[in-house]
This record gives C-alpha cells, structure tokens and sequence, in this order.
C-alpha cells in the first residue's frame, strides 16, 4: 500500500543511529494499524531508495545515509509483543547507544495523519514498546507516534481494532504522516529533536 545493505568498514560503532518501525509480519497484518511502523519505514525507502531485507538480528534490515549520519532501518520479525529481542540484539551488536534509538509506532489515541514525538517515556499500554524498555533495561529511547485513531466505542476489543485495515479515507492522511515522520526522522538524526517536536507534534 505504502511502497543495499552495504557492509561499512568503519572502526568503531558501524552505525550512528538504529531506526525501528514496529509491526507484525505476514501478509494478512500488511495493512493493518498496528503495522503503521513497518509502512513507514516502507516509505522511508521508497522515498531514500533502498531496501531493508536482509535478515539478521530477527529482524529486517537495511541501511542508507541519512546527511552524514549511518542509519540502520530494521522491522521485528518476531510478533509485536516480542519486537524487544531484535532491537536489543542489534543494539548490542552494533554498540548503539539508547538514546540513538528510534522507534516508530502507531498510537490509537491520536488521529490517523498526526504525529507525536517524544524522547522518551513509558510503554503507554502498547506491547512492542513494552517488550523494547523491558529488552533495553530503561525508557530512554526517542519515538515517532503515528495516529491511527481511537476506538469507534469503549467497549470494541482493542486488538481487533488494530489489527483491522485502514479505511480508504485514512490512506491518505497516513500517507502525509508517514511523509513527515521521515522529515522529522531527519531533524532528529541532526540532533534537532526538539525542532521536530515543535514543527510536527499535533
């Protein structure tokens, strides 16, 4: 819906930054809300061109630059409630640091096309991140928040609410979310965070 792994030779940590998009894999979660993170970073490489398919860590992975920074993309392959495994790993191996983390993910409490960055804080009810603070030992880790809407009515099962399609006439607004979430996603990389949260967070 939303449509080069090159080995570095640098010493030291290979990559500046770790960016996550959380999601479920398999065909009949493609286009559900709960994989708002997997078609962002989807749209990261159509828009950056390159692929993230390589799999390692339990994951998906794939690099690019990004100005002069080294980001790697990665999508869990391990189920959302367990997505803390293939970050940490990663993590680990590569040496990033908490704070150079970043995860996108969807959140039922905003509108579907808002955004909400935030540096850190807790899992706020969602598993995938639940499952990345218990991995990482701590809650230090940026966010990229992507609207997908509340439930219709407070009794409606929240797992059948996100894992359910976007309707036609929120495609649109995600696509322009997913669009800004990569224009923040720069900011951040340049150590603007702040400038993204000001120009982005609804």
């Amino acid at each position: 819906m939303f449509n080069k792994f090159k080995k570095q030779s640098t010493g030291g940590s290979t990559y500046d930054y770790l960016v996550v998009g959380l999601g479920n894999p398999g065909a009949k979660y493609e286009t559900t809300r709960h994989n708002a993170g997997f078609l962002c970073i989807e749209n990261i490489e159509d828009k950056l061109g390159f692929k993230v398919k390589k799999l390692k860590f339990h994951a998906l992975i794939g690099d690019t630059k990004i100005g002069n920074r080294k980001i790697l993309f990665m999508k869990p392959q391990t189920m959302m409630n367990n997505s803390g495994i293939a970050v940490s790993e990663c993590a680990a191996f590569y040496k990033i640091p908490k704070e150079n983390i970043i995860v996108i993910f969807d959140d039922i409490s905003l509108e579907p096309g808002k955004l909400r960055i935030k540096r850190k804080g807790s899992a706020g009810g969602h598993n995938g991140i639940k499952s990345i603070i218990a991995h990482l030992g701590g809650e230090d880790f940026p966010r990229i928040k992507l609207g997908v809407g509340k439930k219709p009515h407070p009794d409606y099962d929240l797992a059948d609410w996100v894992l359910s399609n976007f309707p036609k006439k929120d495609i649109p607004l995600m696509r322009d979310a997913m669009d800004n979430a990569l224009s923040a996603l720069e900011l951040m990389i340049q150590g603007d965070t702040e400038g993204a949260m000001s120009k982005y967070n609804s």
